[in-house]
């Protein structure tokens, strides 16, 4: 009996997923990676300069690491990337169920959610300040949204090892399965009526999520009306922006304010 289109599909995007893998640089990153034993590591180049660096993260991973010559580095990484001289193939991390990583619990847990933001850059920054500020994810959907790569993990500076950056099929889904479990879904939009501040105040100590979406389109209207109140972040001049990742930083230090309360 011939299989259905759709089992096909997914059967095919299992083994892809299988077999893909990442080449993390940079010394922070790469230390910050030999140490995660939640890491599944694969192939480890450095030049001799970052394996002395490196020495104390590769004796605890147990990796031989190959030593290459800093003028012909053998890891394949784009020409642009300032590897320092380190560079780890890895398989991505598997942060388990939405379910179980945002479980309500004790305290006043908060959440990130991204609406099609795309760079790597803004990504990794958001992961840094979700991690400072005790977020319990930063989810994403699979499509039309930065993909664990080298550059990410860069610009997180470690924070990828350790903050969970869950990406999943469908962001509605994933908002409406976090209403179920209690949370209030705060939309940023620059020309809301309320304020963050106001709305955080009013939600007290439920738990919360945070919605941002990319610059310039913001969040799609099937996001929008999925987020319980759509709220700004009030700016001082006659005009003013932040980009995403400042946003982020901005609203998970009033909301982590507002949840130690």
């Amino acid at each position: 009996m011939k299989k259905p289109t759709w089992v096909i599909d997914k059967e095919r995007a299992k083994r892809a997923a299988a077999a893909e893998t990442v080449w993390l640089f940079g010394l922070h990153a790469v230390r910050d990676a030999l140490m995660n034993p939640a890491r599944e590591r694969l192939r480890l180049v450095l030049t001799r300069n970052a394996a002395d660096r490196l020495a104390d993260a590769i004796a605890q991973s147990g990796m031989e690491p190959e030593i290459s010559d800093p003028r012909k580095f053998a890891a394949p990484l784009d020409p642009g990337s300032v590897h320092q001289g380190a560079a780890l193939e890895v398989k991505p991390l598997d942060w388990g169920k939405l379910a179980d990583l945002c479980e309500p619990g004790q305290g006043a847990p908060r959440v990130v959610l991204l609406d099609r933001v795309t760079d790597p850059h803004n990504v990794g920054a958001i992961l840094r300040s979700a991690e400072v500020f005790g977020a319990r994810a930063v989810i994403a959907p699979h499509r039309h949204s930065a993909p664990e790569t080298g550059a990410l993990a860069k610009t997180a500076s470690g924070a990828l090892e350790r903050q969970p950056y869950l990406q999943v099929q469908n962001l509605a889904d994933a908002m409406e399965t976090l209403r179920k479990m209690g949370y209030i879904l705060l939309g940023l939009d620059g020309e809301a009526d309320e304020t963050l501040e106001t709305a955080l105040a009013r939600v007290g100590n439920l738990p919360v999520g945070l919605v941002l979406g990319a610059e310039g389109p913001g969040l799609r209207e099937r996001t929008r009306n999925t987020c319980d109140a759509l709220v700004k972040i009030p700016f001082a001049g006659a005009f003013g922006s932040l980009n995403v990742s400042n946003a982020a930083a901005v609203a998970l230090y009033a909301a982590a304010a507002t949840g130690a309360e």
